[in-house]
């Protein structure tokens, strides 16, 4: 093999969390003098943490660890991390011939370990596979931000694992339970982050609502987000994905209003609207606390965006259940709806339930929800032209195409309405500096996107 034995070339796949625990790896394969290389041919290390949330995510990475045990070459070392291989390590290492070693997915601080253990071994040695036993948290594992930064943005991981009984769900086969992360350790990541001119912050989880309650804490995620706007008062927006339906206390609701920089945004993941649904699904029913705390929500912050997902096609869902959907979703107008159709797990609670309900229909469900959240997004749109928001500038380019307006320059950026990778964009003309938040006049409204320009100079 060619390439040295100190590099390592690394594909993460499937969510931010994910991509936090990549990155931390990252951070420690190069405390330890790796380097990464974007060639995976020129790597010594090649390392795929993968995801295995749904069938979907679980064929990519099957398909990604066997491109790279393909291209594997003498000397190289291929791991697989992540979900996969901690709900299906035997099966990954049938499946994909010429893997080296399996990390789970709380195990990311061991990777140097692994690496280190898999160059002594005398081939033909058994596949090393760490144990998920729990162990004390090391000096490296302290030291790592626990965060993976996208231009002015940040992904902050806030707790990992979840103890929610959802039906559908294998996150806590896979995860565990709940584990919160110290305030302390993520205020000084936060306050990291804003020392690199992070001007966004995301605080993610599988359940950022439930944060705390493993350490005593009651209203976990208020708290935090209170000490938190004080210890970095100077970072600009901060963003709280994944809430759980019911734990929208009105302490967060006030704490959000009360903050400027707790942006009026909320990711709150519903999966249906009917409460026979829902209860099938082991998922809140109590459709009265959703309309009470919406309603709470947007008396108390005006300039509210409110993100949510659904599952169509889940086992037993009747037309009925489904129009009650549908008719929920017309009567709330949420800004930003991800749709998603049921994947049907192994070992969760809902296997005995069967995946009755045919791919056909399935698929018509999501389009007739998609088209009437895509009216709704519109129409939301629309009545933003004309107004001025304040815009994180995330990249630049030109415009493409062959019309009179080819080859201008063009940036891109998101409002506080759109998280990143998930909601919309805005794109700006003329050439607007990266990383900075500028407010720009909103000329034009797409399905999920804005065009605007700049109006005066912004903060740099």
């Amino acid at each position: 093999m060619n390439a040295p034995k100190n590099t390592f070339h690394l594909i993460s796949l499937g969510c931010a969390k994910n991509t936090v625990d990549s990155d931390s790896m990252a951070q420690l394969l190069a405390g330890a003098g790796f380097r990464p290389v974007n060639d995976p041919q020129q790597a010594g290390v090649l390392l795929v943490n993968t995801c295995g949330f749904i069938g979907p995510a679980k064929d990519e990475s099957y398909r990604v660890l066997s491109e790279m045990a393909a291209l594997k070459q003498e000397g190289q070392l291929l791991i697989a991390a992540g979900c996969l291989t901690q709900r299906y390590a035997a099966e990954v290492i049938e499946r994909v011939p010429g893997i080296d070693g399996l990390l789970g997915t709380r195990r990311w601080m061991d990777i140097v370990d692994v690496v280190t253990r898999l160059r002594k071994r005398k081939h033909p040695e058994p596949l090393y596979h760490l144990p998920e036993a729990a162990r004390t948290v090391g000096t490296d594992e302290r030291d790592t931000l626990r965060a993976t930064v996208h231009g002015p943005s940040a992904y902050l991981k806030i707790a990992d694992g979840c103890r929610r009984p959802c039906a559908f769900c294998a996150i806590p086969l896979i995860k565990g339970t709940a584990v919160s992360r110290p305030l302390d350790a993520i205020l000084n990541e936060a306050r990291a982050l804003r020392d690199m001119g992070v001007r966004e912050i995301i605080l993610i989880a599988q359940d950022t609502t439930d944060y705390g309650h493993d350490l005593g804490m009651k209203d976990g995620l208020a708290t935090l987000l209170a000490e938190m706007v004080t210890a970095v008062p100077d970072v600009d927006w901060i963003r709280v994905m994944y809430a759980f339906p019911g734990y929208v206390t009105d302490r967060l609701i006030e704490t959000m209003a009360t903050h400027e920089q707790l942006i009026p945004y909320l990711d709150m993941p519903l999966q249906h609207a009917h409460p026979q649904t829902l209860r099938r699904m082991r998922r809140p029913a109590n459709m009265d606390w959703v309309y009470r705390t919406v309603q709470k929500m947007r008396e108390a912050m005006p300039e509210l965006a409110l993100r949510t997902t659904f599952i169509v096609g889940y086992p037993g869902e009747t037309e009925a259940e489904f129009q009650t959907l549908l008719d929920f979703v017309a009567e709330m107008r949420f800004d930003r709806v991800g749709a998603f159709q049921f994947s049907f797990e192994p070992g969760t609670a809902s296997e005995p339930l069967g995946d009755p309900v045919p791919a056909q229909l399935k698929q018509e469900r999501w389009e007739r929800l998609m088209a009437l959240q895509q009216g709704i997004s519109l129409e939301k749109n629309q009545a933003f032209v004309g107004r001025t928001l304040d815009v994180l500038v995330e990249g630049r380019g030109q415009v493409e195409g062959g019309g009179s307006a080819a080859g201008e320059p063009i940036a891109i950026g998101r409002t506080y309405r759109d998280a990143p990778e998930i909601d919309g964009v805005v794109l700006i003309e003329g050439d607007t500096p990266t990383g900075e938040i500028v407010p720009v006049r909103i000329t034009g409204a797409l399905t999920y996107d804005l065009t605007g320009m700049v109006e005066k100079a912004g903060r740099s």
